[in-house]
């Protein structure tokens, strides 16, 4: 007679739409875990280390390592995650030669010829725009009490992966810690990041670092973006790693340019169409977050 097993001795698939990455020599990522305590384990594990069940559809995994340098994590993952297509979300302290004190959202790669924090030069990640969104515009409405700017930052940095990703950082400037309104929001948004359908996607083109345009028409409009080229790294762009930074924005059906003198970039010929701000419509004003820019940005 064959044997018959327990039920309790079968695991269910474990469901995530996103996996929050918790890098413990970081000292944002360290202090929003904590505010997480241990929440259950889900019967999977990465390198001896549980996976935990942090919200409806996210899981968590703390990391030894610095998450910059945590290259092809994903290799590392249980094939059903891999399987899923789940994003890798890195909540990370910010830094800036600036010292900007800010929210900020950003995909990850390196456009250019280096790759001087984690990742491969010339090597773009998939991107997952709609999730981004989310969380701007999560961090912009829920910020304002602190003072602190929510703003996109362009492409930029590793580590190198081939799932979706996106770092979710707080700036403190020249404090030694982390702010604790800023970590305990950080904690309530990585929660339960959910991504709103009707958003139009495309890739960003131009503008400063900190990307105050398409922040704003993220924050305004029903826009969600995948790669955000700077102006800085137009001068570096090349042909096949803009094309990988359209293909790696998934549903993207085109470019939205910050000064329409961009569009002849050798590079960006016949990637999609040219959309303009309009085309994606107004959100709610009961949505729309107050725009704030940070005090210093290029």
């Amino acid at each position: 007679m064959p044997k018959v097993l327990k039920s309790s001795s079968v695991r269910r698939p474990v469901r995530a739409e996103y996996l929050v990455v918790v890098s413990e020599p970081d000292p944002v990522a360290h202090r929003v875990a904590d505010r997480w305590g241990t929440p259950p384990a889900v019967g999977l594990h990465v390198d001896g280390s549980a996976l935990r069940r942090l919200g409806p559809e996210s899981l968590l995994l703390r990391r030894p390592l610095r998450h910059v340098h945590d290259e092809r994590l994903d290799d590392r993952l249980p094939g059903e995650l891999r399987t899923a297509n789940v994003t890798l979300v890195f909540p990370s302290i910010h830094r800036s030669e600036q010292n900007v004190p800010c929210l900020t959202v950003h995909p990850l790669g390196n456009l250019g010829t280096t790759a001087e924090v984690g990742g491969r030069p010339r090597t773009v990640n998939p991107t997952d725009p709609r999730r981004m969104a989310a969380a701007l515009r999560r961090l912009g409405a829920e910020a304002r009490p602190l003072g602190l700017p929510a703003t996109f930052e362009a492409t930029h940095h590793g580590p190198e992966l081939a799932l979706p990703s996106f770092f979710v950082e707080i700036g403190f400037g020249a404090d030694s810690a982390p702010p604790d309104g800023a970590v305990d929001l950080l904690a309530r948004v990585l929660v339960d990041l959910v991504p709103d359908p009707r958003d139009r996607v495309g890739v960003a083109v131009g503008g400063g670092h900190y990307a105050p345009h398409f922040t704003e028409l993220t924050l305004r409009r029903r826009w969600a973006f995948g790669h955000i080229i700077s102006r800085h790294a137009l001068a570096d762009l090349d042909r096949p790693t803009a094309r990988s930074a359209f293909d790696r924005t998934p549903e993207a059906q085109g470019l939205v340019l910050a000064r329409a003198e961009d569009e002849h970039h050798p590079s960006l010929r016949g990637l999609g169409v040219r959309m303009r701000d309009s085309d994606a419509p107004l959100r709610d004003a009961s949505e729309a977050a107050t725009v704030v820019r940070p005090a210093s940005g290029t």
